[in-house]
């Protein structure tokens, strides 16, 4: 009996060496392919980088397209490595076609995104490089990717927008044009001289060299509020000195008033006390 125990447990073990082999084998045979497929895939998405941006294409159509050919490359490695261990085409579409609404369900936040993402592209609302404000964030566009584009504050926060979001809402562009109109107001006492004041406004138009003096420009008076008269001034400036134009406008207003004598109310109450006897 211990001896019919120990040659079957010899031919069992005798047997299932060899399968545990050939299985550790396969598997380190896998994993090395991974390895050099991902080099493999790291160097045509970077060639591919370099033939799209030889063709002039926007940064962000590259960026997009490059992200889309890096996911497409890992499924194809992934698929053909679990093709190593029995897994058949006819299994992974079976699997893909049950799996499918599921999926859809799930990353349905995803797919949106993945939408917003092509929209973007074909429709080109903003590019790389442009200054853009939508739902309460606003910034710089570093990067735009498959799923999120990345602005870039102006004090270098990075905020990571959905391309979902992106699509289905108001987007400013700021820096569409190379042109940007500035508009500043400001208000002066009733007591004050509104000829004064106007012509305070209109020196410092010409004198600021950032002013595009061939566009028309405006000093006007904006409204007769509770406090005061509201002047306003607008003119054009270049899109990217609009921030320190309107300033320094705002620097020199102050100090030019001040010069002037004009005096920019703040809103007041006065109290009148009556005693009765």
């Amino acid at each position: 009996m211990p001896e019919a125990w120990l040659d079957s447990a010899q031919s069992y073990i005798g047997g299932s060496v060899p399968a545990v082999i050939s299985f550790i084998l396969k598997v380190a045979l896998c994993i090395i392919v991974y390895l050099i497929g991902r080099k493999v895939i790291a160097w045509l998405t970077r060639e591919f980088r370099r033939m799209m941006e030889r063709t002039k294409m926007q940064t962000g159509a590259v960026t997009f397209s490059c992200s889309m050919l890096k996911i497409l490359l890992y499924c194809i490695l992934v698929l053909g490595i679990a093709m190593q261990f029995g897994v058949t085409e006819s299994s992974v579409a079976a699997l893909v076609a049950s799996g499918g609404v599921a999926i859809g369900l799930a990353f349905q936040g995803g797919l949106s995104n993945l939408v917003g993402g092509f929209l973007i592209l074909m429709f080109q609302p903003f590019h790389v490089g442009d200054y853009i404000i939508t739902q309460g964030q606003e910034g710089t566009v570093q990067k735009i990717e498959i799923m999120y584009t990345t602005l870039l504050t102006t004090d270098t926060r990075r905020v990571i927008v959905p391309n979902g979001t992106l699509a289905d809402n108001v987007i400013v562009n700021v820096t569409a044009t190379d042109r940007r109109k500035l508009e500043v107001k400001v208000s002066i006492s009733y007591e004050d001289s509104l000829e004064t004041a106007k012509q305070v406004l209109e020196r410092l138009i010409l004198e600021n060299p950032d002013v595009l003096q061939e566009e028309d420009h405006q000093v006007f008076v904006s409204e007769l509020g509770d406090s005061g008269v509201e002047l306003g001034l607008r003119c054009w400036v270049p899109t990217d000195r609009y921030f320190p134009v309107l300033w320094q406008m705002n620097e020199r207003i102050k100090t030019e008033f001040d010069r002037e004598g004009l005096h920019i109310p703040y809103p007041q109450m006065d109290v009148h006390l009556s005693s009765r006897l």
